[in-house]
């Protein structure tokens, strides 16, 4: 049958996408705005969730990569009629995944204190951060499993289910994190930080059952391990490899970021995690379009509808901007009481103030590089992605971070290498595509 490329079809795929894309940083953005108006030491308490945050983060995005190499395989196979001689893989992908993840947080959670150290982290700063990470890192393997589960229902063509996970997820994490933080009269006692950390894996272990409930009752995917290995599993662990190479590039720049700004001080990596924060949420907004390219992508390409292809890209693209300018122009319309949703300290307001114009100038730039991301996953276009994120990050982050480190640059240096990055990213994608796609297209 063929694939419908319009304005319903499309959006029918983002809309949902982008409200289940931005489930995890919501889940962040939530935490930071409340742990920064904690009244005990409620600056440490901001630093230490933005330097937890931002690791556990990377571990989410190097061992969930696995996600969209199903999604991939899967729209591919759906494409091409052939759905049921996949119907195996998914528990097989499931179980390494979780196995792995469980081997990582066992082998961080002795350690936890020299990789906080690592990120410059002293003091009072780093026991908050070791308390709040002992226990949100049990949420990794619940988080990993959802994503492999919206993974197989991306695949699937179907963004609904996700969405009603994380708009659970999203709405359990604000009001538990109102009543633990701040405690409730009588009832629950303030556990300030803690509390953020205990909010969040509660709302993560429900995502993840209602996530299997889903999966089983409304899908014939079945969970179940069955011998033999498919023989797809070789082609979705090259994949996964890709993407884990690709995601390490990436959190090294995000990692380094959150170094140099914790080395400029208290005020300055509350800043940094505030825009980071927003930054992150802002792409995963506009991670809706390239959710649908992802998934309406591979399946064209199974389809070998290069024509379909080519105009899918337009169209997303197209619509990824609209929603780019639309958060710029809310971006600098609210320029003030976004930074006072997440703090009310002087000094770390007036340091977020000073770079936050380039977090919003770089919107229309991140959206071009995030949709041709999505596009070049659900055609399994991985190694090329890997490539392009290790020489933006090593040729392009890196060196303009510690450039601006040299110069003095602060908070400016950091933001002016995130720029870069991006704009390497994204021209290198829209490159490849062009001269990839546009000779096979057909005269109509």
């Amino acid at each position: 049958m063929k694939t419908e490329i319009g304005f319903k079809s499309i959006n029918k795929l983002a809309i949902p996408a982008t409200v289940a894309g931005i489930a995890e940083p919501l889940l962040s953005i939530t935490d930071t705005a409340i742990v920064g108006n904690i009244p005990v030491d409620g600056l440490e308490s901001l630093a230490a969730a933005g330097i937890v945050g931002s690791f556990l983060s990377m571990l989410i995005w190097i061992l969930g990569q696995t996600r969209s190499a199903i999604s991939a395989i899967m729209s591919q196979y759906l494409g091409a009629g052939r759905i049921e001689e996949v119907k195996t893989l998914p528990a097989q992908a499931i179980f390494l995944n979780i196995g792995l993840s469980v081997v990582v947080l066992l082998s961080t959670i002795f350690i936890v204190q020299d990789i906080f150290q690592l990120l410059n982290a002293t003091g009072k700063i780093l026991e908050y951060c070791i308390s709040y990470y002992s226990i949100r890192v049990w949420g990794f393997p619940l988080t990993l499993f959802v994503f492999a589960v919206m993974g197989i229902f991306r695949g699937l063509q179907n963004t609904y289910y996700p969405m009603l996970i994380a708009i659970v997820g999203a709405v359990l994490n604000v009001g538990l994190d109102f009543a633990f933080v701040y405690g409730i009269e009588n009832v629950i006692e303030p556990m300030y930080l803690e509390g953020a950390a205990y909010a969040s894996l509660l709302a993560q272990g429900i995502m993840a059952v209602m996530a299997f409930l889903l999966l089983v009752t409304k899908t014939d995917i079945s969970l179940r391990l069955k011998l033999p290995v498919h023989n797809e599993l070789g082609r979705l662990v090259v994949m996964s490899l890709n993407l884990f190479v690709r995601a390490l590039a990436l959190n090294t720049a995000l990692i380094l970021a959150v170094r140099e700004a914790t080395a400029l001080g208290p005020r300055y990596i509350g800043a940094h995690t505030i825009a980071i924060n927003i930054w992150l949420f802002s792409a995963f907004f506009i991670d809706g379009y390239a959710g649908a390219g992802n998934i309406m992508g591979g399946r064209l390409l199974g389809a070998k509808d290069y024509n379909g292809l080519w105009e899918l890209m337009k169209k997303i693209l197209t619509y990824g901007l609209i929603v780019s300018v639309i958060l710029m122009a809310a971006g600098f319309l609210f320029y003030k009481p976004i930074g006072l949703l997440f703090s009310k300290e002087t000094e770390v307001l007036n340091a977020f103030y000073a770079i936050f114009f380039i977090v919003i100038l770089a919107l229309p730039m991140n959206t071009i590089a995030f949709i041709f991301d999505g596009l070049f996953k659900g055609m399994g276009q991985m190694k090329y992605l890997r490539n392009t994120l290790l020489v933006a990050t090593f040729l392009g982050f890196v060196p303009v971070l510690f450039l601006g480190k040299y110069m003095s640059w602060g908070l400016y240096g950091i933001w002016i290498a995130f720029t870069v990055w991006m704009a390497i990213r994204g021209g290198a994608l829209v490159v490849k595509f062009i001269r990839k796609f546009r000779p096979l297209l057909q005269n109509t």
